[in-house]
């Protein structure tokens, strides 16, 4: 009996490709990973492996056709383990397994899965942190269904369509894979020819994942190194080419014992990979103290962590610091947020160094721009699209105010209260997260004068702003007088930022701000 396999996610923002040319006929016989079409997006040429061993039964698409992300593009027949997923429960299969295909077949009319989709560049798992419908429950298109923790953000999934909760596939706390199946909901009203094969379907991948699950008193075991074939995507054969590796001889830690690219570099770097998650926060080396814990650093942590070791590695950092006196624009700020806290709008000083350095930024483009990987070409941006780091409980977020250059200070006032209230909430829209040309960083709600912050990657400049200080400073006569006075610490990319420039840039910025009714003259 054959299913079929649907036409994963190609890259950001493609929903389409065109048949280039297919590798096998119908008829073949195919094996997992094996090359079985290229595809051209409107991006690159890209080729399309099997995700399983079986015979090609029917190819939906000719040569030069379109064809759609998430939407079939051939049927294959898996055979033996398709017949298994098919067949009625016997004895050596798992219990619960049994028990989903007997609710499945008894409305194979109208159980599907609902597949995890993309939700971020480079995401392919997420933790499961709170279900928001049990079984049973009705649900209806768009209504929330699940939140999900990226490395980046908390993420909330809606439903597609109208139906019934019939299985959730995760508890609290799982981990949960990307164009995998995430629940099951019965659909009302669909017909039974064309939701029988998704039915068909969605037993079949709950079956196998019950299977692949370790039974009550069981201990999952590390996967052993393989003989012969391993299985592999080709981006991971490609890494393992490139750092030598005998790709057969690599502990898979993915499901079936698939290989990771990140079972790869463990392998070269003589580290072993723990498989038994409750493994993970227990401490065994000899004479180690018992009060001693260890946690897997997963969410905005390790994508943070990430991204900054990216960062320092890539990027020729140099800090520029200087003092701003900010008693002036202190003063106005104060009015406004008297003036428009009966509008609900909530003034700080945060919306006037966004518009200050957006004016900036109109004389020192260089500030705005961002350099390729190999520092080749070097891109101008006409929109300043200012990010703000957000200290959350989930860890540091750095949403960022999109066009502030034709924006208001009360405009940009607004969009940075929407942003810190989402950020707060952890629930930061991907586009906010996306797109940023320049970042602040306001270490100065918290404490400290100076800091060295690291350049948001592939950004060319960030400053991190302490604290303020009412300090005594003298004046045009001579006075001592108590000012309100600031540091502002830059972290430059010198690779196209001279000291200079910075140096200059700084001071057009500490300008606007030490006499804000500057700005006005440049405001367009």
């Amino acid at each position: 009996m054959s299913k079929d396999f649907i036409l994963p996610d190609i890259g950001e923002g493609i929903v389409e490709c065109e048949i280039v040319e297919w590798l096998v006929q119908e008829g073949d016989s195919i094996k997992e990973d094996q090359p079985v079409v290229d595809v051209m997006t409107d991006k690159a040429l890209v080729q399309i492996p099997a995700k399983e061993d079986g015979v090609v039964a029917k190819l939906y698409y000719a040569k030069g056709d379109i064809a759609k992300v998430h939407e079939p593009l051939f049927a294959i027949d898996s055979g033996d383990a398709n017949s298994s997923a098919a067949a009625a429960p016997k004895a050596e299969q798992p219990v619960e397994a049994a028990a989903t295909k007997t609710e499945n077949k008894q409305a194979d009319s109208s159980v599907t899965d609902f597949i995890l989709p993309d939700i971020g560049e480079g995401i392919v798992e997420c933790e499961i942190v709170e279900w928001q419908v049990k079984e049973g429950d009705t649900i209806e298109e768009d209504q929330p269904v699940v939140d999900v923790m990226t490395d980046k953000a908390l993420v909330q999934i809606p439903a597609k369509e109208n139906g019934v909760v019939e299985k959730l596939y995760y508890a609290k706390g799982d981990i949960a894979k990307v164009h995998e199946p995430l629940f099951a909901v019965r659909v009302a009203g669909s017909s039974s020819e064309s939701a029988q094969p998704a039915a068909k379907e969605s037993t079949a991948a709950k079956a196998s994942a019950d299977t692949a699950k370790p039974q009550a008193g069981q201990t999952e075991a590390p996967a052993a190194a393989r003989q012969g074939k391993a299985i592999a995507s080709p981006a991971v054969r490609r890494r393992a080419r490139e750092l030598d590796v005998d790709i057969s001889q690599v502990s898979g830690s993915g499901a079936k014992g698939r290989v990771m690219k990140e079972d790869v570099e463990s392998f070269v770097s003589g580290s072993k990979r723990v498989s038994d998650p409750a493994k993970a926060g227990s401490d065994t080396r000899a004479g180690a103290d018992t009060r001693t814990r260890t946690e897997a650093i997963r969410g905005v942590k390790a994508a943070m962590a990430k991204q900054m070791m990216k960062s320092v590695s890539t990027i020729p950092h140099f800090t520029y610091a200087d003092e701003f006196d900010l008693t002036n624009v202190m003063a106005l700020q104060k009015q406004l947020k008297e003036k428009y806290a009966d509008k609900g709008i909530r003034i700080t000083m945060m919306p006037f160094f966004i518009k200050a350095l957006s004016l900036a930024l109109k004389e020192f483009p260089v500030m705005n721009a961002q350099v390729n990987d190999d520092c080749t070409e070097i891109t101008y941006f006409d929109d300043h699209n200012i990010g703000m780091a957000v200290d959350t409980k989930i860890g540091l977020l750095v949403p960022n105010v999109k066009q502030v250059q034709n924006k208001s200070i009360i405009e940009v006032a607004q969009e940075v209260t929407r942003l810190t209230q989402a950020a707060r909430e952890g629930r930061v829209a991907q586009e906010d997260m996306k797109g940023g040309t320049i970042s602040i960083s306001n270490i100065g709600v918290i404490g400290g004068t100076v800091a060295t912050p690291i350049i948001n990657k592939p950004e060319a400049a960030i400053v991190a702003l302490g604290k303020v200080q009412e300090l005594p400073r003298f004046d045009a006569n001579g006075n001592v007088v108590a000012r309100k006075i600031m540091t502002a610490s830059w972290s430059g990319d010198h690779r196209i930022i001279d000291g200079g420039t910075i140096a200059r840039f700084n001071k057009l910025w500490q300008e606007f701000l030490e006499d804000p009714t500057s700005m006005l003259i440049h405001m367009s």
